[in-house]
Protein backbone atom coordinates (compact mmCIF):
# COMPACT_ATOMS: atom_id res chain seq x y z
CA UNK A 1 0.00 0.00 0.00
CA UNK A 2 1.01 3.36 -1.14
CA UNK A 3 2.28 6.17 1.57
CA UNK A 4 -1.03 8.90 1.51
CA UNK A 5 0.64 12.13 0.95
CA UNK A 6 -2.04 14.14 3.12
CA UNK A 7 -0.74 11.53 6.04
CA UNK A 8 -0.90 14.54 8.79
CA UNK A 9 -4.25 15.01 8.33
CA UNK A 10 -4.57 11.41 10.34
CA UNK A 11 -2.77 12.54 13.01
CA UNK A 12 -5.06 15.90 13.57
CA UNK A 13 -7.32 14.56 16.03
CA UNK A 14 -4.89 14.28 19.49
CA UNK A 15 -7.59 12.23 21.57
CA UNK A 16 -7.27 8.94 19.31
CA UNK A 17 -4.97 6.48 21.51
CA UNK A 18 -1.50 5.85 20.30
CA UNK A 19 -0.02 2.52 20.33
CA UNK A 20 3.50 1.89 20.99
CA UNK A 21 5.14 -0.84 19.01
CA UNK A 22 9.02 -2.12 19.35
CA UNK A 23 9.71 -3.03 16.29
CA UNK A 24 13.38 -5.19 16.74
CA UNK A 25 15.53 -5.74 18.16
CA UNK A 26 15.56 -9.45 17.37
CA UNK A 27 12.55 -8.92 15.01
CA UNK A 28 13.03 -11.29 11.84
CA UNK A 29 11.32 -8.41 9.52
CA UNK A 30 14.40 -5.92 10.60
CA UNK A 31 17.09 -8.06 9.15
CA UNK A 32 19.37 -6.87 11.92
CA UNK A 33 19.88 -5.86 15.37
CA UNK A 34 18.18 -2.48 15.97
CA UNK A 35 15.21 -1.39 17.56
CA UNK A 36 12.65 1.36 16.16
CA UNK A 37 10.23 2.56 18.48
CA UNK A 38 7.28 3.35 16.59
CA UNK A 39 3.83 5.37 17.77
CA UNK A 40 1.04 3.48 15.82
CA UNK A 41 -2.51 4.95 15.04
CA UNK A 42 -4.36 1.61 14.27
CA UNK A 43 -1.40 0.27 11.12
CA UNK A 44 -0.74 4.12 10.08
CA UNK A 45 3.10 4.90 11.67
CA UNK A 46 2.82 8.45 13.22
CA UNK A 47 6.40 8.37 14.45
CA UNK A 48 9.30 6.37 14.86
CA UNK A 49 12.65 6.49 17.02
CA UNK A 50 15.27 4.37 15.59
CA UNK A 51 17.85 2.98 18.19
CA UNK A 52 21.16 1.71 17.39
CA UNK A 53 24.04 -0.11 19.88
CA UNK A 54 22.71 -3.66 19.96
CA UNK A 55 25.84 -4.95 18.23
CA UNK A 56 28.52 -1.91 19.54
CA UNK A 57 31.67 -3.97 18.62
CA UNK A 58 34.16 -0.28 19.08
CA UNK A 59 35.27 -0.74 15.29
CA UNK A 60 37.17 2.16 15.46
CA UNK A 61 38.77 2.23 19.27
CA UNK A 62 39.81 -1.41 18.29
CA UNK A 63 41.00 -0.59 15.33
CA UNK A 64 43.36 2.23 16.93
CA UNK A 65 44.96 -0.53 19.20
CA UNK A 66 46.03 -2.53 16.32
CA UNK A 67 48.95 -2.97 13.77
CA UNK A 68 48.19 -1.78 10.35
CA UNK A 69 47.67 -5.18 8.64
CA UNK A 70 45.33 -6.84 11.21
CA UNK A 71 42.90 -4.16 11.27
CA UNK A 72 41.59 -5.58 7.69
CA UNK A 73 39.67 -8.32 9.64
CA UNK A 74 37.86 -5.60 11.57
CA UNK A 75 36.54 -4.56 8.33
CA UNK A 76 35.10 -7.81 7.51
CA UNK A 77 31.94 -6.77 10.04
CA UNK A 78 31.03 -3.78 8.66
CA UNK A 79 28.51 -4.38 5.74
CA UNK A 80 29.61 -8.17 5.70
CA UNK A 81 27.44 -8.98 2.81
CA UNK A 82 30.27 -7.46 0.70
CA UNK A 83 33.38 -7.59 3.17
CA UNK A 84 36.14 -7.95 0.48
CA UNK A 85 35.18 -4.42 -0.76
CA UNK A 86 35.74 -3.20 2.91
CA UNK A 87 38.94 -5.03 3.07
CA UNK A 88 40.07 -3.39 -0.05
CA UNK A 89 39.25 0.16 0.53
CA UNK A 90 41.67 -0.49 3.68
CA UNK A 91 44.35 -2.07 1.58
CA UNK A 92 43.92 1.42 -0.91
CA UNK A 93 44.14 3.28 2.50
CA UNK A 94 47.02 2.03 3.56
CA UNK A 95 48.76 2.34 0.06
CA UNK A 96 47.78 5.68 -0.28
CA UNK A 97 49.48 6.77 3.33
CA UNK A 98 52.50 4.80 2.41
CA UNK A 99 52.46 6.24 -1.17
CA UNK A 100 52.45 2.64 -2.59
CA UNK A 101 52.04 2.56 -6.58
CA UNK A 102 50.45 -1.33 -6.99
CA UNK A 103 50.51 -3.24 -10.53
CA UNK A 104 48.41 -2.90 -12.37
CA UNK A 105 47.42 -6.35 -12.51
CA UNK A 106 46.58 -6.04 -8.91
CA UNK A 107 43.96 -3.53 -9.78
CA UNK A 108 42.08 -5.78 -11.95
CA UNK A 109 42.32 -8.07 -9.78
CA UNK A 110 40.57 -5.94 -6.99
CA UNK A 111 37.74 -5.05 -9.44
CA UNK A 112 37.14 -8.49 -10.36
CA UNK A 113 36.66 -9.73 -6.52
CA UNK A 114 34.88 -6.10 -4.92
CA UNK A 115 32.18 -6.49 -8.53
CA UNK A 116 31.84 -10.10 -7.39
CA UNK A 117 31.24 -8.77 -4.05
CA UNK A 118 28.88 -6.02 -5.12
CA UNK A 119 26.70 -8.58 -7.04
CA UNK A 120 26.61 -10.44 -3.37
CA UNK A 121 25.32 -7.46 -2.24
CA UNK A 122 22.84 -6.70 -3.94
CA UNK A 123 21.83 -10.15 -4.87
CA UNK A 124 20.61 -10.47 -1.23
CA UNK A 125 19.19 -7.23 -0.56
CA UNK A 126 16.63 -7.45 -3.77
CA UNK A 127 16.04 -11.40 -3.12
CA UNK A 128 15.06 -10.23 0.97
CA UNK A 129 12.88 -7.31 -0.80
CA UNK A 130 11.03 -10.00 -2.80
CA UNK A 131 10.65 -12.39 0.09
CA UNK A 132 9.03 -9.26 2.29
CA UNK A 133 6.66 -8.42 -0.83
CA UNK A 134 5.73 -12.25 -0.30
CA UNK A 135 8.08 -13.86 -3.03
CA UNK A 136 10.00 -16.46 -1.27
CA UNK A 137 10.29 -18.09 -4.59
CA UNK A 138 13.06 -16.06 -5.95
CA UNK A 139 14.87 -15.73 -2.77
CA UNK A 140 15.50 -19.59 -2.62
CA UNK A 141 15.86 -19.50 -6.74
CA UNK A 142 18.98 -16.99 -6.72
CA UNK A 143 20.64 -17.72 -3.63
CA UNK A 144 22.66 -20.63 -4.78
CA UNK A 145 24.35 -17.72 -6.86
CA UNK A 146 25.76 -16.41 -3.57
CA UNK A 147 27.22 -19.45 -2.71
CA UNK A 148 29.37 -19.79 -5.76
CA UNK A 149 30.41 -16.73 -5.20
CA UNK A 150 31.14 -17.51 -2.08
CA UNK A 151 32.91 -20.42 -3.28
CA UNK A 152 35.58 -18.33 -5.69
CA UNK A 153 36.22 -16.28 -2.27
CA UNK A 154 37.26 -19.33 -0.76
CA UNK A 155 39.28 -20.83 -3.45
CA UNK A 156 41.51 -17.45 -3.25
CA UNK A 157 41.35 -16.90 0.93
CA UNK A 158 40.11 -19.93 2.26
CA UNK A 159 37.23 -17.78 3.81
CA UNK A 160 33.47 -17.18 2.48
CA UNK A 161 32.16 -14.08 4.73
CA UNK A 162 34.22 -12.52 6.83
CA UNK A 163 37.42 -12.85 4.16
CA UNK A 164 40.03 -10.67 5.05
CA UNK A 165 40.84 -10.81 1.61
CA UNK A 166 44.02 -9.11 -0.26
CA UNK A 167 47.19 -7.48 1.79
CA UNK A 168 48.28 -4.24 1.72
CA UNK A 169 50.01 -4.13 -1.95
CA UNK A 170 47.90 -6.75 -3.28
CA UNK A 171 47.53 -10.31 -3.07
CA UNK A 172 49.32 -12.82 -1.02
CA UNK A 173 49.42 -15.31 -3.98
CA UNK A 174 48.27 -15.45 -7.76
CA UNK A 175 44.70 -17.35 -8.25
CA UNK A 176 45.02 -21.04 -9.19
CA UNK A 177 43.59 -22.37 -12.45
CA UNK A 178 40.45 -23.21 -10.69
CA UNK A 179 39.29 -19.90 -9.29
CA UNK A 180 39.71 -18.76 -12.66
CA UNK A 181 37.83 -21.72 -14.18
CA UNK A 182 34.97 -20.73 -11.39
CA UNK A 183 34.87 -17.15 -12.20
CA UNK A 184 34.43 -17.56 -15.88
CA UNK A 185 31.70 -20.06 -14.98
CA UNK A 186 29.93 -17.35 -12.89
CA UNK A 187 29.98 -14.38 -15.64
CA UNK A 188 28.74 -17.21 -17.77
CA UNK A 189 25.93 -18.85 -16.13
CA UNK A 190 24.56 -15.84 -13.63
CA UNK A 191 22.99 -13.67 -16.81
CA UNK A 192 20.33 -16.63 -17.69
CA UNK A 193 19.60 -16.53 -13.44
CA UNK A 194 19.54 -12.85 -13.39
CA UNK A 195 17.43 -12.85 -16.21
CA UNK A 196 14.84 -15.47 -14.42
CA UNK A 197 15.26 -13.27 -11.08
CA UNK A 198 14.17 -10.63 -13.23
CA UNK A 199 11.44 -11.99 -14.88
CA UNK A 200 9.75 -13.05 -11.40
CA UNK A 201 9.71 -9.72 -9.98
CA UNK A 202 10.28 -6.57 -12.20
CA UNK A 203 7.48 -6.03 -14.24
CA UNK A 204 4.90 -8.74 -11.51
CA UNK A 205 1.66 -6.79 -10.90
CA UNK A 206 1.55 -7.29 -7.32
CA UNK A 207 5.43 -6.47 -6.71
CA UNK A 208 4.88 -3.29 -8.09
CA UNK A 209 2.04 -2.49 -6.39
CA UNK A 210 3.56 -3.30 -3.10
CA UNK A 211 7.20 -1.10 -3.85
CA UNK A 212 5.98 1.75 -5.79
CA UNK A 213 5.94 5.10 -4.42
CA UNK A 214 6.61 2.99 -1.20
CA UNK A 215 9.00 5.01 1.40
CA UNK A 216 10.13 7.51 -1.56
CA UNK A 217 13.05 10.13 -0.51
CA UNK A 218 13.79 13.46 -3.25
CA UNK A 219 17.03 13.62 -4.24
CA UNK A 220 17.23 16.67 -2.04
CA UNK A 221 16.38 14.84 1.15
CA UNK A 222 18.70 12.58 0.46
CA UNK A 223 21.52 14.76 -0.60
CA UNK A 224 20.51 16.54 2.88
CA UNK A 225 21.07 13.05 4.94
CA UNK A 226 24.43 12.68 2.81
CA UNK A 227 23.14 9.55 0.97
CA UNK A 228 25.24 7.92 -1.28
CA UNK A 229 25.34 4.70 -3.60
CA UNK A 230 22.37 2.70 -4.95
CA UNK A 231 19.97 4.81 -2.49
CA UNK A 232 21.05 8.05 -3.69
CA UNK A 233 21.30 6.73 -7.19
CA UNK A 234 17.21 5.82 -6.88
CA UNK A 235 16.32 9.33 -6.20
CA UNK A 236 18.06 10.60 -9.54
CA UNK A 237 21.47 11.29 -8.71
CA UNK A 238 24.30 10.23 -10.48
CA UNK A 239 26.66 10.11 -8.07
CA UNK A 240 28.91 6.96 -7.88
CA UNK A 241 33.08 7.10 -6.18
CA UNK A 242 33.79 4.84 -9.26
CA UNK A 243 33.90 7.53 -11.25
CA UNK A 244 33.93 10.42 -9.48
CA UNK A 245 37.15 9.88 -7.81
CA UNK A 246 38.63 6.16 -9.83
CA UNK A 247 40.69 3.80 -8.13
CA UNK A 248 41.61 0.10 -8.39
CA UNK A 249 42.37 2.12 -12.46
CA UNK A 250 38.13 2.06 -12.98
CA UNK A 251 38.41 4.80 -15.02
CA UNK A 252 39.65 1.87 -17.53
CA UNK A 253 36.31 0.48 -17.50
CA UNK A 254 33.48 1.43 -19.28
CA UNK A 255 29.69 0.79 -17.34
CA UNK A 256 26.67 3.33 -17.11
CA UNK A 257 25.21 4.21 -13.86
CA UNK A 258 21.66 4.00 -13.34
CA UNK A 259 19.93 6.45 -11.39
CA UNK A 260 15.77 6.08 -11.00
CA UNK A 261 13.29 8.83 -10.47
CA UNK A 262 10.84 8.98 -7.20
CA UNK A 263 13.37 7.54 -4.62
CA UNK A 264 10.58 4.80 -3.63
CA UNK A 265 11.56 1.00 -2.97
CA UNK A 266 10.86 0.14 -6.99
CA UNK A 267 13.90 2.29 -7.76
CA UNK A 268 16.05 1.30 -5.45
CA UNK A 269 14.91 -2.33 -6.39
CA UNK A 270 15.89 -1.44 -10.23
CA UNK A 271 18.72 0.31 -9.78
CA UNK A 272 20.22 -2.83 -7.67
CA UNK A 273 19.24 -4.86 -10.75
CA UNK A 274 21.05 -2.99 -13.62
CA UNK A 275 24.33 -2.71 -11.15
CA UNK A 276 24.19 -6.19 -11.30
CA UNK A 277 24.18 -6.28 -14.99
CA UNK A 278 26.86 -3.33 -14.98
CA UNK A 279 29.70 -5.37 -12.48
CA UNK A 280 29.24 -8.50 -14.83
CA UNK A 281 30.54 -6.59 -17.56
CA UNK A 282 32.70 -4.52 -15.76
CA UNK A 283 34.48 -8.32 -14.97
CA UNK A 284 34.20 -9.56 -18.48
CA UNK A 285 36.60 -6.45 -19.14
CA UNK A 286 38.86 -7.01 -16.66
CA UNK A 287 39.17 -10.63 -17.50
CA UNK A 288 39.52 -9.46 -20.74
CA UNK A 289 42.49 -6.54 -20.31
CA UNK A 290 44.27 -8.19 -17.43
CA UNK A 291 47.52 -7.50 -17.81
CA UNK A 292 50.09 -10.54 -18.35
CA UNK A 293 53.53 -11.10 -16.66
CA UNK A 294 52.86 -9.00 -13.69
CA UNK A 295 53.32 -9.58 -9.93
CA UNK A 296 50.18 -9.66 -7.85
CA UNK A 297 52.03 -7.37 -5.71
CA UNK A 298 53.63 -4.58 -4.90
CA UNK A 299 57.42 -4.52 -4.05
CA UNK A 300 56.98 -3.45 -0.59
CA UNK A 301 58.61 -6.43 1.12
CA UNK A 302 58.15 -4.41 4.25
CA UNK A 303 54.06 -5.21 4.46
CA UNK A 304 54.22 -8.25 2.33
CA UNK A 305 54.68 -11.58 4.03
CA UNK A 306 57.59 -12.97 2.51
CA UNK A 307 56.85 -16.72 1.45
CA UNK A 308 57.75 -19.92 3.86
CA UNK A 309 60.64 -21.24 2.45
CA UNK A 310 62.10 -17.59 2.03
CA UNK A 311 61.59 -17.33 5.99
CA UNK A 312 63.35 -20.17 6.85
CA UNK A 313 66.34 -19.91 4.47
CA UNK A 314 66.78 -16.24 4.70
CA UNK A 315 67.44 -14.09 7.67
CA UNK A 316 66.60 -10.53 5.31
CA UNK A 317 62.89 -12.43 5.04
CA UNK A 318 63.03 -13.92 8.95
CA UNK A 319 63.47 -10.10 9.68
CA UNK A 320 60.51 -8.76 7.60
CA UNK A 321 58.45 -11.76 8.51
CA UNK A 322 58.85 -10.65 12.10
CA UNK A 323 58.47 -7.32 12.03
CA UNK A 324 55.29 -7.25 9.85
CA UNK A 325 53.38 -9.81 12.69
CA UNK A 326 54.42 -7.60 15.52
CA UNK A 327 53.89 -4.69 13.81
CA UNK A 328 57.46 -3.27 13.60
CA UNK A 329 56.97 -1.29 10.44
CA UNK A 330 57.83 2.22 10.02
CA UNK A 331 54.64 4.19 9.46
CA UNK A 332 55.37 7.81 7.69
CA UNK A 333 53.36 10.42 9.72
CA UNK A 334 50.33 11.65 7.57
CA UNK A 335 46.44 12.29 7.20
CA UNK A 336 44.37 10.64 4.35
CA UNK A 337 41.26 9.97 3.29
CA UNK A 338 40.27 7.34 1.11
CA UNK A 339 36.65 5.87 0.09
CA UNK A 340 35.22 3.19 -2.52
CA UNK A 341 31.71 2.78 -3.81
CA UNK A 342 30.86 -0.21 -1.53
CA UNK A 343 27.58 -2.45 -1.91
CA UNK A 344 25.73 0.18 -0.44
CA UNK A 345 27.36 3.27 -0.82
CA UNK A 346 30.75 5.47 -0.16
CA UNK A 347 32.73 3.66 2.22
CA UNK A 348 35.00 5.75 3.34
CA UNK A 349 37.97 5.56 5.95
CA UNK A 350 39.87 8.59 7.85
CA UNK A 351 43.21 7.47 8.65
CA UNK A 352 45.62 9.57 10.88
CA UNK A 353 49.13 8.56 11.42
CA UNK A 354 51.88 9.81 14.26
CA UNK A 355 54.51 7.52 13.05
CA UNK A 356 53.43 4.81 15.16
CA UNK A 357 52.94 1.35 15.21
CA UNK A 358 48.97 2.00 14.81
CA UNK A 359 46.36 4.58 13.49
CA UNK A 360 46.65 7.86 15.84
CA UNK A 361 42.64 7.96 14.67
CA UNK A 362 40.73 5.81 12.62
CA UNK A 363 36.87 6.74 11.68
CA UNK A 364 34.85 4.43 9.24
CA UNK A 365 32.32 6.19 6.98
CA UNK A 366 29.79 3.58 6.86
CA UNK A 367 26.88 4.46 4.71
CA UNK A 368 24.15 2.35 6.20
CA UNK A 369 24.36 4.39 9.69
CA UNK A 370 23.71 7.66 7.76
CA UNK A 371 20.78 5.96 5.77
CA UNK A 372 19.27 4.93 9.39
CA UNK A 373 19.01 8.69 10.24
CA UNK A 374 16.35 9.61 7.38
CA UNK A 375 14.28 6.23 8.02
CA UNK A 376 11.81 7.62 10.25
CA UNK A 377 10.87 10.53 8.03
CA UNK A 378 10.60 7.83 4.93
CA UNK A 379 8.59 5.56 6.61
CA UNK A 380 5.97 8.36 9.16
CA UNK A 381 2.54 8.39 7.82
CA UNK A 382 3.05 4.85 5.81
CA UNK A 383 1.57 1.50 6.71
CA UNK A 384 4.01 -0.73 9.21
CA UNK A 385 3.88 -3.47 6.36
CA UNK A 386 5.46 -0.66 3.86
CA UNK A 387 8.11 0.26 6.90
CA UNK A 388 9.15 -3.13 6.42
CA UNK A 389 10.21 -3.44 2.94
CA UNK A 390 11.40 0.29 3.04
CA UNK A 391 13.91 -1.02 5.46
CA UNK A 392 14.95 -4.08 3.30
CA UNK A 393 14.96 -2.01 0.53
CA UNK A 394 17.68 0.88 2.14
CA UNK A 395 19.89 -2.25 2.93
CA UNK A 396 20.72 -1.24 6.68
CA UNK A 397 23.42 -3.82 7.56
CA UNK A 398 23.49 -3.77 11.31
CA UNK A 399 27.40 -4.10 11.32
CA UNK A 400 28.01 -0.69 9.83
CA UNK A 401 25.43 1.20 12.50
CA UNK A 402 28.18 1.00 15.19
CA UNK A 403 31.54 1.67 14.90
Amino acid sequence: MSKDNNSDTIFQNEERELSTLNLGPTHPATHGIFQNILKMDGEIIHEATPTVGYIHRAFEKLAERRPFNQITPITDRLNYCSSPINNMGWEMTVEKLLKVQVPKKVDYMRVIIMELARIADHLICNSVIGVDTGAMTGFLYIFQWREKIYDIYESICGARLTTNIGRIGGFEKDWKPETWKMIHEFVDGYPKALTEFSNLLERNRIFMDRTVNCGPISAERALAYSFTGPNLRAAGVDYDVRVMNPYSSYQDFKFDIPVGISGDTYDRFMVRQFEMWNSLEIIRQAIKNMPKDEPCHANVPEFFLPPKEEVYNNMEALIYHFKIVMGETDIPKGEVYHAVEGGNGELGFYLVSDGGRTPFRLHFRRPCFIYYQAYPEMIKGSMLSDAIITMSSMNVIAGELDA
